[in-house]
């Protein structure tokens, strides 16, 4: 990538890097505010705003980050995918550490597809468990259902969930979530370390769409809820993941909607977060 366009930090080929960043601008399924396509750039520029030292974390090794650029643009999810499977498939088998700023939640589904042998918790507000909406089982509301049927349903959780649709309760298979209404009451550590000892398999990959925070904190996403999670209880999430971290997204950042550009800061130092884990983890 040119000089400046780059992910702060991510100096690496591609060959020698352990980490690797992808852009995903599609939004193609967004339901209600479009604009998640803008936000691998804006995301690119957030992350120049931090030192590169982790103040808590406390000196770290140099990691070898790679920033892949953005996958190209297409119409369809499915055509979506494969772009998806071209682009990250060759770094997941390598066993890189992935880190992907979409675009809409669709985006997650091929990378969760890519992966063997994961469980996958989603911080989200909507539980995102459809079979299918507006007739795409590969929307953006369809992605923890699709992950279900990927790795099944005892390796799949949604933490911060407060909005959930009729027929995601009337299903007979209900994908396991949440709520941040629980969170709230009896604290995010609790809660996370449940969570953990419920999942059946060690590797984890973490998807955060943004409107899992409380828009007070991250008010530029397109399906917005309140009473949301902090940005803490993420950071605290993706600690208490820790070594069994392996791959990291956040979706659903929208700049048209995010005047200060506050929503696109804070997703890219939950990204910083996520690569500061996994440098720790990897010795």
């Amino acid at each position: 990538m040119p000089p400046g366009t780059a992910f702060a930090g991510a100096h690496s080929g591609y060959s020698e890097a352990e980490a690797c960043i992808f852009g995903v601008p599609y939004d193609r399924t967004a339901s209600f505010r479009a604009g998640a396509r803008e936000a691998p750039g804006a995301i690119r520029k957030a992350s120049y705003a931090f030192e590169t030292s982790h103040f808590e974390h406390g000196r770290l090794r140099d990691l070898a980050l790679h920033d892949y650029g953005d996958c190209d643009d297409f119409f369809t999810p499915a055509e979506m995918a494969d772009e998806i499977r071209f682009a990250m498939g060759p770094a997941i088998s390598a066993g890189k550490f992935t880190v992907v700023m979409g675009g809409d939640h669709s985006v997650s589904i091929p990378v969760i597809g890519a992966y063997e042998d994961v469980s996958v918790i989603s911080i989200d507000a909507h539980l995102d468990s459809r079979r299918e909406y507006m007739g795409l089982p590969d929307s953006h509301a369809c992605v923890m259902r699709r992950a279900a049927d990927r790795h099944g349903l005892d390796n799949v959780h949604v933490v911060g969930v407060r909005s959930i649709s009729e027929e995601e309760l009337d299903d007979p298979e209900p994908v396991p979530y949440t709520s941040a209404y629980e969170v709230h009451e009896r604290g995010v550590g609790p809660v996370i370390d449940g969570i953990l000892e419920s999942l059946g398999r060690e590797r984890v990959y973490v998807t955060l769409d943004i409107d899992g925070v409380d828009p007070a904190f991250a008010p530029g996403t397109g399906t917005p809820e309140p009473f949301g999670l902090t940005p803490l209880d993420v950071k605290k999430i993706i600690n208490a993941v820790g070594d069994r971290l392996v791959g990291f997204d956040v979706v659903e950042v929208c700049p048209p909607y995010d005047p200060t550009g506050a929503t696109s800061v804070l997703a890219a130092r939950l990204i910083k977060e996520a690569l500061a884990v996994f440098t720790k983890s990897s010795g």
